[in-house]
């Protein structure tokens, strides 16, 4: 069963990743999560139907639902942080550096709030972690994406915590139909509250809802996945292989969308980043 969770996390990373780089090429990034977060709830709820009837009425409670709304307004505040790196900065860049930023901060809460020690192997992955962040952070001319990605590593972090705590006290498949329901009506409210604060007419193309959907639907599916992943596999094992797609879209960004400005570092320091995760897992 371990095999097939490690499977199912590959699966994940690679539709997180292919969901990334599509939001980074369709045009205005917040414009398309708008659309996104739509199709993405409408997906879970066409799912949900089928789930009902062969699955019945799903496990869920009143400290689970509270759990997934904090997650919920987590993750808005993930999709708005990852929209204004992606409009700042490059694919290649931004996503290792919010990538790699999640797991350094588990791994400083850990430390200071639950007085966990790690081992010499964990050590040398804060350290690689923190070399890979540095290096792709180096790379971009100005970094004006990069507080804006170390940010979303900060959201990725604490949602990643919530859902631990919050999918243990409701059915999976529930609980993501309800995070992603809740999602699709805090944007909208979000970006309404923003741009009472700041003018909107930055906002350059919208994609399509044909790529909006399929974007919707890959965010719902790569989440799922990791669910299903991690109730087969430990979180030791299936964290970092869902974090492969941190040397596989910064190699596309540099391949496919030349972003060929500090590519060596990029992609050495996404590399780092990875074998971190690894390190840090172990």
């Amino acid at each position: 069963m371990i095999a097939f969770g490690v499977a199912l996390a590959l699966a994940a990373a690679a539709l997180h990743g292919t969901w990334n780089v599509l939001v980074k090429v369709g045009g205005d990034p917040i414009a398309t999560f708008r659309r996104a977060t739509f199709a993405s709830a409408a997906v879970a709820t066409i799912v949900l139907i089928p789930e009902l009837l062969v699955l019945g009425r799903p496990r869920l409670s009143a400290a689970a639902i509270g759990f997934c709304v904090l997650s919920s307004i987590l993750e808005t505040a993930y999709l708005l942080l990852l929209s204004l790196a992606y409009r700042r900065g490059e694919l290649s860049a931004v996503y290792p550096i919010a990538r790699g930023t999640a797991p350094l901060i588990a791994v400083a809460v850990g430390l200071v709030l639950l007085g966990e020690r790690l081992s010499a192997a964990q050590l040398v992955g804060v350290g690689l972690l923190l070399v890979g962040i540095l290096a792709v952070s180096l790379s971009q001319a100005g970094g004006r994406g990069t507080v804006p990605a170390l940010l979303t590593g900060v959201c990725i972090a604490a949602y990643t915590s919530v859902d631990r705590v919050g999918v243990r006290l409701a059915s999976p498949w529930f609980y993501a139909w309800l995070l992603f329901t809740l999602m699709a009506m805090e944007l909208p409210i979000a970006l309404w509250i923003v741009s009472r604060f700041r003018d909107a007419s930055a906002a350059v193309r919208s994609p399509g809802w044909r790529k909006s959907v399929l974007i919707g639907a890959f965010m719902w599916a790569g989440y799922f996945l990791v669910l299903w992943a991690l109730s087969l596999a430990p979180l030791a094992v299936v964290a970092p292989v869902r974090e492969t797609a941190i040397v596989a879209v910064a190699a596309w960004g540099v391949w496919r969308m030349r972003e060929r400005r500090g590519a060596a570092m990029k992609l050495s320091g996404a590399a780092a980043a990875l074998v971190g995760v690894v390190l840090l897992a172990v």
